[in-house]
């Protein structure tokens, strides 16, 4: 019986020797493998020379020189707005009335004839008859209709070879604006005197005076 024990012990012995010689690396060489194939294909590369974080202080210089270089570069001068310069006249009474030494008492007294409101053919007409009359005192006049910001509005050149140089003739035009009919509400206007003066004034619907 004892006999029969050690001969089941070595035959046991001889098989796990044969299946280690079988397996060099104890069995595990099956497992580690694709574990290290997994490992190798996740691992990252290193990043390439040209993917490489920039120096922030590189960044910065080069961020300062392209704005200087976008500073030093002018827009065309046809983008520029224009902005009309103004100068102012001499004073001199010349008894034509064509100085604001000469308009700005009779505008200011006439304040209220500045502007015109007069529906016709459908329209809302906006006149400026009062002011034309007596433009050759003023550089600008800015009208505005419904709280928009006032618009220079031109005038005629002033008719200085004759007695009457702020004499309206048929080839100035035509002192007025069409609007949509029961369309303007109310009215601004702002002139400016060839002395460089200003004044302005608001205006209703039926051409009374609101400012």
């Amino acid at each position: 019986m004892f006999e029969t024990l050690l001969v089941m012990v070595s035959v046991g012995l001889h098989s796990a020797s044969s299946f280690a010689n079988a397996q060099p690396d104890g069995g595990m060489s099956q497992v580690a493998e694709p574990i290290a194939q997994e490992a190798t294909a996740v691992e990252p590369s290193q990043p390439s020379e040209t993917a490489q974080a920039i120096n922030p202080d590189e960044r910065s210089d080069e961020t300062a020189a392209m704005v200087a270089q976008a500073d030093d570069i002018a827009a065309p001068a046809f983008l520029a707005p224009e902005v009309p310069q103004l100068t102012a006249e001499p004073q001199i009474a010349t008894g034509k009335f064509t100085t604001a030494l000469e308009v700005k008492p009779i505008l200011n007294a006439t304040r209220g004839n500045w502007i015109t409101l007069r529906e016709y053919d459908g329209k809302d007409l906006v006149y400026v008859t009062h002011l034309w009359a007596w433009r050759c005192g003023l550089l600008e006049m800015r009208v505005g209709i419904n709280g928009n910001e006032p618009e220079l509005w031109p005038m005629p050149d002033c008719h200085l070879d004759q007695a009457a140089p702020g004499a309206i003739l048929e080839t100035d035009g035509l002192p007025y604006r069409g609007y949509a009919l029961g369309s303007v509400a109310l009215i601004e206007v702002q002139l400016t005197y060839d002395d460089l003066t200003s004044t302005g004034a608001k205006y209703n619907r039926e051409g009374r005076l609101v400012e």
